[in-house]
């Protein structure tokens, strides 16, 4: 006999599931929060270094306490403004200019002065005054003319004989005449010591000395000599070697 029809044993076919994905064209966009954070750390860590290497009073303690000088004419120039050198790169920055020390040049001065007023004094000889008028004139145009070359020789040499004190360098600029100077410079990480030597009354009073600066560069020894306060001078050359040094560690100099 036929077996008959069971309901109960008809079996709904499984569901079928289907894995939908996602086509390329609405697949969800990365996530570029970091890489943007990373670019916007690294952009602001190097603003943060170029802002500490433009500020001067980031090198040294001795600069912060010291006040931008505008007077060209000084012997200690901190941190001078609107001042440049012929081989400045332009992202250098002069910290320091030094001259010798204004009591270095009394002794011409005073030459200068005595020398000023002793054609009056020879016209007071009696045989002096008996010459002519256009003889003693054209004596006094001579000898002011002589003088006047002197005075502005001795102040020349002290005006451009400076010492430069960068960022990355010291230069020693030797004025020899209107047509011949030397320039020396070593870069600061080739300083190897640091000298300061002070002795005299002169010294004493008006504070002033010589700082001398051995280094591994061609020229083995710079001389700023008779430079005012040498002590806040080998204070930053100190600190500036310090610095130097912590970049290379820090891989910030190449």
């Amino acid at each position: 006999m036929p077996e008959l029809f069971d309901g109960s044993k008809t079996t709904s076919p499984e569901p079928v599931t289907q894995k939908l994905e996602l086509a390329p064209d609405i697949a969800p966009s990365p996530d570029l929060s970091s890489d943007s954070d990373s670019t916007h750390s690294s952009a602001g860590s190097q603003e943060q270094l170029k802002s500490h290497t433009n500020d001067p009073n980031e090198y040294s303690k001795m600069l912060c306490a010291e006040k931008p000088t505008t007077n060209p004419f000084q012997a200690f120039l901190a941190k001078p403004r609107k001042m440049f050198f012929d081989s400045q790169a332009s992202a250098e920055q002069i910290l320091l200019i030094l001259r010798r020390h204004p009591a270095t040049q009394i002794p011409w001065i005073v030459t200068a002065v005595i020398f000023a007023v002793l054609p009056y004094w020879f016209v007071s000889l009696p045989v002096v005054s008996t010459l002519p008028a256009n003889y003693l004139l054209a004596s006094f145009i001579g000898w002011y003319l002589l003088l006047t070359g002197f005075i502005l020789e001795s102040f020349l040499s002290w005006f451009f004989n400076v010492y430069i004190v960068t960022d990355e360098r010291i230069i020693d600029v030797d004025f020899v005449s209107l047509i011949y100077k030397n320039v020396s410079f070593a870069k600061i990480d080739k300083i190897e010591d640091v000298t300061v030597q002070t002795g005299g009354v002169l010294q004493a009073v008006f504070n002033y000395g010589s700082v001398f600066i051995q280094t591994a560069a061609e020229k083995r020894e710079f001389d700023f000599a008779d430079v005012p306060q040498p002590a806040k001078v080998s204070q930053l050359l100190n600190e500036l070697i310090i610095q130097e040094e912590q970049e290379q560690l820090e891989g910030r100099v190449s």
